[in-house]
């Protein structure tokens, strides 16, 4: 009596869609090439491997609908030809890939689908701009731009798409907010590259970064099987400088259920607001270029651009009040902090066995920068940093905790220089420091900082600082569950404990 084993699937299987906004695009057709492996099983003291790849056809339909995909077979699953197939007259998987994207696109082909999409809409607009003259003119002539110019959303169809949803899930069926953050900053940098377009093909395109990215506060759980929308536009404009705003919607109807503990009631369906600041620079020079202005036409858009000047004023602000409290230097809160870090140094049997130095919290992963992680420009994502300190952070409060965190917030990024290709990248985190005033929900700040080394030079440059807040999981905090204090053993220390301190006490002051 012989067994027959279910039917095993291997399939090689790239993953691509393009944005909802018909900008974007036309009729998509695109081919993929499926293979797959069946074996049969029998018992009776021998077995039989009979293998049979089935070439199948993978066409994406409609107008630029994502995630639009309709398998079409071209032979079938008992064709005789392949019965008598053995495992020496197989054919060995194909590992490539038989799409053939412009040089352009080829980065993104190594990140998320959506990252992907973006980053061939944003193509688009500057088509093939490696084949300009080096000698191309600047922009000369800039133009006002009202932020719907700029709008773009992206649909990710969670219901629907089961391999979507699964490269988005993490273990507790949540989101990977790591992903997420890197989906924000390419959507970010089209919606930039949106503003600035001037559609004159003779004039050189702006190289646009990322410079920092402004405290985002997660309101409600991401679920990963409900459909998810991020959706943003340019909301204020300096010379050289832009604040691009994105909202994170979902609706869920345990909205209610899933909004954290002492958080306000959320509006129907948004879950995160993020501000993203990106700059301007002349692609052939490097200096700051001038950018399009901007000119709110609605109530929401005039107040948008409101707020977005008041944070711009109180970075300024907070930029010179840090340098002025360096130079002054607050003695007494340093050495308030420092007095039981002392002990731990100078009586470390007589320490309080409820706090933990800094020190000893720290974590940190090395890398060596990829090809496939630069951007269109052909440095490092700046998305991809941010997710490779989020994961960081995240193992960082989960180490140190001792139970599964849950994201609370980014409180600030920073990106002080580009990475390049080939760049040896050192993160370094720690718990900064806790916040154990409300029991049922502790909060852990870590600190993620991102050094440029470079061996052969013998240097060391710190390229991002990110700051991250996380909090218990509810069912973790049972059975009097506490996390511990966390104390600096050196004044650089507790001054960097300080510094984040003030800049989350002023921004908890902003209307």
């Amino acid at each position: 009596m012989s067994i027959m084993t279910p039917l095993r699937k291997s399939v090689l299987y790239h993953h691509f869609l393009r944005p909802a906004s018909s900008q974007f695009g036309g009729r998509l057709h695109e081919n993929f090439s499926t293979q797959f492996h069946r074996t049969r099983s029998f018992c009776g003291g021998r077995r039989e491997l009979d293998h049979e790849f089935v070439n199948t056809q993978v066409f994406k339909t409609g107008f630029c609908g994502p995630f639009g995909y309709k398998f079409t077979q071209k032979r079938s699953f008992s064709d005789p030809r392949s019965s008598s197939s053995s495992v020496q007259s197989s054919q060995p998987i194909d590992a490539g890939s038989s799409i053939r994207k412009p040089i352009s696109l080829w980065p993104g082909m190594y990140h998320s689908p959506v990252t992907n999409a973006l980053w061939e809409a944003r193509s688009m607009m500057f088509e093939k701009p490696g084949d300009r003259p080096s000698d191309s003119v600047s922009q000369s002539e800039l133009v006002a731009k009202s932020p719907s110019k700029s709008r773009t959303s992206i649909l990710y169809k969670f219901s629907s798409d089961y391999i979507l949803k699964e490269q988005y899930r993490n273990p507790w069926n949540e989101i990977r907010m790591g992903k997420l953050l890197e989906d924000l900053d390419a959507l970010a940098g089209t919606i930039t590259y949106k503003h600035c377009c001037n559609d004159d093909g003779a004039t050189r395109p702006l190289l646009l970064v990322t410079a920092s990215v402004d405290r985002m506060v997660m309101k409600k759980p991401i679920l990963v099987n409900t459909d998810l929308e991020i959706a943003g536009a340019v909301t204020w404009v300096g010379r050289s400088s832009m604040e691009i705003q994105l909202e994170v919607t979902q609706s869920s109807q345990e909205r209610k259920k899933n909004c954290f503990p002492d958080t306000p009631e959320p509006s129907e369906s948004v879950a995160l607001v993020a501000n993203f600041t990106f700059v301007a620079r002349d692609a052939k020079t490097g200096k700051s270029a001038p950018v399009n202005q901007i000119l709110p036409e609605t109530e929401q858009e005039k107040l948008l651009w409101e707020e977005a000047e008041e944070r711009n004023k109180m970075r300024k602000r907070n930029k010179a009040e840090k340098q002025m409290n360096i130079d002054n230097g607050d003695k007494e809160r340093l050495n308030a902090l420092l007095a039981e870090g002392r002990i731990f140094c100078d009586m470390p049997a007589l320490a309080d066995r409820d706090s933990i130095l800094i020190q000893d919290t720290s974590h940190g992963n090395s890398l060596i920068c990829q090809p496939q992680q630069r951007n269109i420009h052909g440095r490092i994502f700046g998305g991809f940093l941010m997710r490779k300190a989020f994961e960081l952070a995240f193992s960082t409060a989960y180490a140190f905790a001792g139970a599964a965190p849950r994201f609370i917030e980014v409180d600030h990024v920073d990106f002080f220089r580009p990475v390049d290709v080939g760049n040896f990248l050192r993160f370094k985190s720690c718990v900064l420091y806790t916040e154990r005033e409300n029991p049922a929900r502790p909060l852990i700040n870590v600190e993620v900082i991102a050094h440029v080394t470079r061996p052969e030079l013998r240097t060391s440059e710190v390229s991002n600082k990110f700051y991250f807040t996380f909090t218990i999981r509810p069912e973790a905090m049972k059975d009097g569950f506490s996390i511990r204090n966390v104390v600096p053993a050196t004044e650089l220390e507790a001054k960097r404990v300080l510094e984040r301190m003030d800049a989350e006490s002023s921004q908890l002051a902003k209307p």
